[in-house]
């Protein structure tokens, strides 16, 4: 799954707009899903923040609240300039 438009097209089909649970958290709950079962392998690049929610209509707001979530919590790492990675040695 680490291809960029798998991974946008899997959360894509999976967020539900009529859901009481917010955008940012769908996302956030879905990556963090991939993320531990290692559909997303450690290492893995993800799509910009730009990228996902073009791909998901979504605001870029919304997309960043979850990715800065993933990293506050250590489940991904961005690199300045090179873009945001999933954590190498999560446990």
């Amino acid at each position: 799954m680490s291809d960029s438009s798998t991974i946008i097209s899997l959360l894509a089909d999976t967020i539900r707009r009529d859901d009481e649970i917010p955008l940012h958290r769908q996302i956030y709950d879905k990556l963090r899903d991939a993320v531990l079962s290692r559909r997303l392998p450690a290492g893995s690049r993800l799509p910009s923040t730009r990228s996902f929610a073009k791909g998901l209509d979504v605001s870029r707001n919304t997309v960043a609240a979850a990715f800065d979530q993933l990293i506050a919590e250590g489940y991904l790492v961005g690199k300045r300039g090179a873009g945001t990675f999933v954590e190498e040695n999560i446990s």
